[in-house]
């Protein structure tokens, strides 16, 4: 078994090479697809086809964007969370899946990329469910953990045999300080979730947003300190400013 990070759109991609099959520990950006063709076909010297599952960590665009027109282009299967309803359900969903890709491209354009195509569908259909410390299909060697908190179906993919763990949006690291992500829509399972993973003893964690990185009690310890108490999204330091400013007019 090994591991490729490769770079892609505004995300960091973790391919699992095996001697007869391929596995994508996250369904990526719509236009990372022709990145991954390039180096599966050219770099590794394998058939496209030899992609056999992608896991969908979560539903933002650089983690599901890729993962249905992977299917339709290789037949690989996609693995996600069990849930019952689609993350971007209804009309408030919908916007937010607007919004969701608007931030992407944002983010790109920080990073100098050129503007790309992100779009993808608001509803995922998956081929399995999982459901905590469930092994990944054909993949027995991988399971997953549920790690809620930045959405309600955050999962982190965990590699029994070596314990390394790729946690998605778990976590980021800025400045040399690992901190939560933003959103964080669930704070207190955030918190439980960050507490399964330390208490799990990573040898290594994978960052969806950086590089496979070794954590200390110390970084738990900051983390857990600088946790948000209440829901913190895009919205939440305009909606204070907007708050203080009317309280000024009212004094």
């Amino acid at each position: 078994m090994k591991i490729h990070q490769l770079q892609g759109h505004i995300q960091s991609i973790y391919l699992v090479e095996y001697p007869e099959k391929l596995l994508l520990l996250d369904g990526c950006c719509r236009p990372d697809i022709e990145m991954l063709e390039q180096f599966i076909t050219v770099e590794l010297r394998r058939p496209f086809d030899d992609l056999r599952l992608v896991v969908v960590t979560h539903m933002h665009p650089d983690h599901a964007g890729a993962a249905h027109k992977l299917r339709k282009k290789t037949g690989c299967e996609i693995a996600s969370a069990n849930m019952s309803t689609q993350w971007y359900k209804g009309l408030g969903g919908r916007f937010m899946h607007l919004v969701d890709i608007g931030l992407a491209a944002w983010v790109a354009s920080r990073m100098g990329k050129d503007r790309k195509n992100l779009w993808y569908s608001p509803h995922l259909k998956i081929d399995h469910a999982l459901t905590d410390q469930d092994t990944l299909p054909g993949f027995d060697d991988w399971c997953v953990f549920c790690t809620p908190g930045h959405t309600d179906r955050d999962l982190s993919v965990w590699h029994i045999p070596t314990k390394r763990v790729y946690v998605g949006d778990l976590l980021v690291k800025v400045k040399d300080r690992f901190i939560p992500p933003i959103p964080v829509n669930y704070p207190n399972q955030y918190r439980d979730s960050i507490m399964k993973i330390q208490a799990l003893g990573p040898e290594s964690m994978m960052l969806a947003h950086g590089r496979e990185v070794t954590l200390t009690e110390r970084d738990y310890a900051h983390v857990l300190t600088v946790a948000p108490r209440k829901p913190f999204t895009i919205w939440t330091p305009a909606k204070s400013k907007l708050k203080r400013l009317l309280i000024r007019k009212k004094g």
